[in-house]
């Protein structure tokens, strides 16, 4: 993948008495959460310049690159700021394990509470706040509120309606039609998940507990 180099403003970053900011690396696809570490005015200047995770080893009292040695990398999709601007939330796409020792994806492999299942899925999880907002608050024309007052039938034949156009694009050499199609279709069901008050967490929980 090309990582595209660009300058950022860092200028509202607030460095601790250590000169260290607090950096929180959250998977791009998935939305889990892959480690805690800290970086150096350095580590963000060439995090950003780079377009590759850089930190602050404070056992070698140096800027590093995630995953330089064993190929680990993380580049870095987007970047978020807390209002304070003393922490960073990093969007990126690890390549490999984090935590190549324990063969784990993320250092926070060991869960403490809850079940393996109890999870849900973050982009999801947006979609459903937008649409349960959009429920909420109905506007006149506005697609999915009139969704909305038709009901479950009229939700669930246009699910039905998705799933076939979904399965007539496949067919089709180019992808952009499944990608739109895709798209729809899973609109629709969040759609109609919110119609029948289900939560995308309990549909996780489901495909869990029939992929162990």
């Amino acid at each position: 993948m090309a990582i595209k180099q660009e300058t950022v403003d860092v200028s509202k970053i607030n460095y601790g008495s250590d000169g260290l900011v607090p950096v929180i690396a959250q998977d791009y696809e998935s939305g889990e959460v892959l480690m805690l570490s800290a970086m150096n005015a350095e580590a963000v200047e060439t995090t950003f310049a780079t377009g590759y995770a850089h930190y602050y080893n404070s056992q070698k009292k140096e800027v590093v690159k995630q995953g330089a040695s064993k190929g680990n990398t993380q580049a870095v999709r987007a970047a978020f700021l807390t209002d304070g601007g003393n922490a960073l939330l990093l969007k990126v796409v690890q390549k490999g394990k984090v935590d190549v020792e324990n063969n784990a994806f993320s250092t926070f492999s060991k869960q403490i509470k809850g079940e393996y299942n109890d999870i849900g899925g973050e982009m999801f999880g947006r979609l459903q706040r937008i649409v349960a907002d959009v429920k909420a608050n109905p506007e006149n024309g506005a697609y999915t509120s009139f969704l909305f007052t038709r009901g479950v039938d009229r939700i669930g034949k246009k699910v039905g309606e998705e799933a076939v156009e979904l399965v007539i694009a496949a067919k089709n050499t180019e992808k952009v039609g499944v990608i739109n199609e895709a798209a729809d279709l899973l609109y629709h069901v969040m759609v109609l998940l919110n119609a029948k008050d289900v939560k995308i967490s309990e549909v996780c929980a489901e495909l869990c507990k029939r992929n162990r």
